[in-house]
């Protein structure tokens, strides 16, 4: 069982940046790919990130590659997004997902467990 807890998010002038982390318990934290997602309102959830196991690989949406950076710290359990150069399409509440395994998906159906969610507002 792995419970997630996302922070950091809030409101934010186009073109700021803000920094999400979300905190995983339990030991077993290298264990997990881990993925970050959003749902902007009457939107269907969508992939923004993802990372493996030991932070060697990642990958992005094109809406957000090159403003947008994911990295874990397993000694810590904590997976960070770092968000630059925003835009008012990136209004959303965003959530960190984790997948059991060492390879991440860009599919949301295939993680196991998910937090509940930080506001990200970008006003224009």
């Amino acid at each position: 069982q792995v419970q997630l807890v996302e922070s950091g998010g809030g409101l934010v002038q186009a073109g700021g940046s803000l920094r999400l982390s979300c905190a995983a318990s339990g030991r077993t934290f290298s264990s997990y790919s881990m993925g970050w997602f959003r749902q902007a309102p009457g939107k269907e959830r969508e992939f923004v990130a993802a990372v493996n196991w030991n932070g060697r690989y990642t990958y992005y949406a094109d809406s957000v590659k090159g403003r947008f950076t994911i990295s874990r710290d397993n000694a810590k359990n904590r997976v960070y997004l770092q968000m630059n150069s925003l835009k008012p399409d990136d209004t959303a509440v965003y959530y960190c997902a984790a997948r059991a395994g060492q390879d991440y998906s860009l599919r949301a159906n295939l993680h196991d467990y998910w937090g509940q969610g930080t506001q990200v507002t970008v006003s224009s």
